[in-house]
Parts: structure tokens; sequence; C-alpha cells
């Protein structure tokens, strides 16, 4: 599983926190819940464009760095452990910290970059590759502690990162394992249907084989219909689950106005209507209902996925049916969701909530309170539910 240690990033001065199979950060707008998720968006970002078009695309380091307190923060902190490589484990983890430093000289202000991978191994020798300036070392641990470390220097550009390099080396040099924790990052997705884009038919790709759920769900017909003919088993359960939710629809259907070839819409067969309602013209709560429930029968999903707000435009009849298909999907993929829903809350383990709020100074606590003591307070509750504790401010992080 998955641990997150953060310092400086927007309103998160200093987090850190254990993920477990499903995490569902609850607290009302502002504090800091959208920028936790908006770390794994940043290192997908310098994965894909490298470091600098990830920080301008935030605004630059200014924008990018905590907004509290009385002056910017001179670095951002990013560490992670998990288990990306094949030798690795809950107990030997790999690991990987990420640095960005800004100081001024000659009048100006410069970026420096500091990164460190840790391939541990339960047994045999391991690797820990630094990389300051523009050499990356390499060094090789051996199996018997008696031995002495194998260490080589890589020359790299200036202020370009690891994650986008160094998985261009050969596997000796550590690019099989640095690309293996690239290709886990890049592909952790931050979902949030954008209905808007949802409701229109999608172009048909060539390979309806591998087509990928886009994180604003622009694609969501495509989607559906590929799913519907790769994993029948699948579909009809999705299928099954959206009319639990949405009684007056019987099925649903695609067609092919522009010929099968090109693009393909969704449509909803609904009691009492004599013709099908085309996606572009179903509720948003609808729509929002049918994406979620796309990603959580997706066949391939990443390492970990987020959810914005997932419980936003949905009757809280949903609520229930989505808590028990995500902990089902967690089997397969690690959740990180935001929610400001005390009904959404009233449905979890205490295992499963993460109370978020900030303090006078901007600073998010994430956790607000400890697992240990979040579990005393609902043992004395006497059974009243966890959104109920949260909304009434026994857990912090009130509205």
């Amino acid at each position: 599983m998955l641990e997150l240690e953060v310092e400086n990033f927007r309103s998160l001065r200093q987090v850190s926190i254990p993920l477990g199979p499903l995490n569902v950060l609850v607290g009302p707008n502002g504090v800091g819940k959208t920028n936790l998720l908006d770390v794994f968006r940043f290192l997908a970002d310098i994965i894909q464009t490298d470091i600098e078009p990830a920080l301008e695309g935030r605004g630059g380091f200014e924008s990018t760095a905590f907004r509290g307190g009385g002056r910017t923060p001179s670095n951002i902190r990013i560490r992670l452990k998990a288990t990306w490589t094949r030798h690795s484990s809950t107990r030997a983890p790999d690991e990987y910290e990420f640095k960005i430093t800004r100081r001024r000289r000659d009048g100006r202000d410069t970026l420096s970059r500091q990164e460190s991978f840790q391939f541990k191994r339960t047994k045999g020798r391991g690797r820990r590759i630094t990389i300051q300036g523009e050499n990356a070392q390499v060094v090789d641990t051996r199996k018997n502690e008696d031995e002495d470390p194998v260490t080589r220097s890589i020359g790299l550009q200036r202020f370009s990162s690891g994650l986008s390099t160094l998985p261009r080396l050969s596997d000796d040099a550590g690019g099989g394992e640095v690309a293996t924790l690239a290709e886990g990052l890049a592909s952790f997705r931050v979902f949030d249907v954008d209905v808007s884009s949802a409701r229109f038919p999608s172009r048909i790709t060539n390979s309806l084989q591998d087509t990928k759920l886009a994180e604003n769900a622009s694609n969501l017909a495509l989607f559906l219909f590929t799913l519907k003919r790769n994993d029948l088993e699948s579909w009809q359960r999705l299928v099954a689950d959206a009319r639990e939710v949405l009684p007056q629809l019987r099925s649903i259907d695609f067609e092919f106005p522009s010929g099968s070839a090109r693009e393909v819409i969704a449509v909803l067969h609904e009691s009492g209507l004599r013709v099908p309602t085309e996606l572009a013209d179903a509720s948003y709560g609808t729509i929002r209902l049918l994406g979620l429930l796309a990603l959580l029968y997706d066949p391939n999903p990443p390492a970990l996925t987020c959810i914005e707000e997932i419980d936003h435009g949905l009757h809280p009849q949903a609520l229930e049916l989505l808590v028990e298909r995500t902990r089902e999907a967690s089997e397969r993929t690690q959740f990180l969701i935001a929610t400001h829903s005390p009904a959404l809350a009233d449905r979890l383990r205490p295992d499963e909530i993460i109370v978020c709020e900030r303090d006078g100074d901007g600073a998010s606590q994430i956790p607000a309170i400890s697992r240990e003591r979040l579990e005393a307070i609902v043992e004395r509750s006497e059974g009243l539910p966890l959104g109920e504790l949260w909304f009434s401010g026994v857990l912090g992080g009130g509205l």
C-alpha cells in the first residue's frame, strides 16, 4: 500500500498519511482535499512533461508552494513509499523522494531539484539512486554487508526529473526499476466527471480493446460500449446497479449516427417513454452515476484512483451502492476520495475516513484526528454514524 508525505505544496504545509484500500477525505470546502489529490496530478505531469512545465501549469513555484504564513517557503517536498517493483514488499517497500528548492542568486531566483530512489529487497542486493544538479549516482548494495557497494555516476540535465529521464537507462543502471515506478505514478488517475463533456458522442478509436476512461469521462459512451463488448459480465452488473438507483431505467444501448467506425452514442431505454433518451438529454445525476459506475467497473484500473467530490449531484439513495462497489473495487486499486457529504460519511467505517481541516495559518491538517482517537470516539458514541459525528464537530473538520 501507499504512504505519502508532503511539505509546502499549496495548503499542505506538512502532511503524512498512510493509505489503506479505501480512503475518504471528509471536510468542508477549502481545507485542502483537492490539493492532496493534486499532488498525484503534479507527479504525473512531471513524468509526462518534466518539472518546469508541471510548475508553470500551476502558476510557477510561488503559486505551487505553501501559501500561508509570512513568506513563501524555500522548498517543496514529496515522499512516497509503495510496492512498485517486483522484489519489493510491505516490509521492504520502494521509496521515492522529490524536492524543489528556490534560492536567490545574483539578484534572481534559481530553482534546483533533488531526487532519491530506493529499491529495497527482502533478500539480496538493493539499489539507491540520488540526483542532484547534473549528476545521478547509482549505488548497488551487496547481499553480504561486508562487501563494498558498487557505485556509478550518470549525467543529467540540471533541472530534468529522474522520473522522466532515468527510465531510458539500462536495467543495470536502474532504468527498469525507475520505469516501473514512473509507470505506476503516471497511471494514477484523478477522476472528476465533467457532465457537459460526458453527454456527447465519443469518437471511436482504432482499438476497442484497451479503451481507458478519460479522467473527466469525456469518452463515457465509448468506454461503456467497449465494456459491453469485451466484458459482458461486468457490463451486466453495471446496468443492474444503474437500474437499482434509477428505477425508470430498463436498459442501455448504443447507436452510431455517423457510422460504426466513427462515433458512438449511449441511449437509455426508460419505462413510460416511447423513444429512447440519448445521454445528451439525460439528467446531470444520471450521467454522474454512469461515469462513476464505469470507473468502478474498469477492468484495468491504475494502482491509485482519486475521485473529486464523489457525492456531487447524486441522490442519497445512490451513496449506499457506490460505497459498496468502491469497497469491492478497492481490491484492485487503492481509492483516495474527497467528499463533504455527511450522508456518504455515515456509510463509512472508521478505518476508511480521513478528517480534514485547516489551522489559523492556512495549513491543512490531514488527518485532523488520529485513527486511534477517532476509533475511541466512535466506540463511545453509542452507535451514532460517522457522518453525524463529523457534522456535529465531534471529529473536527466541521462545516
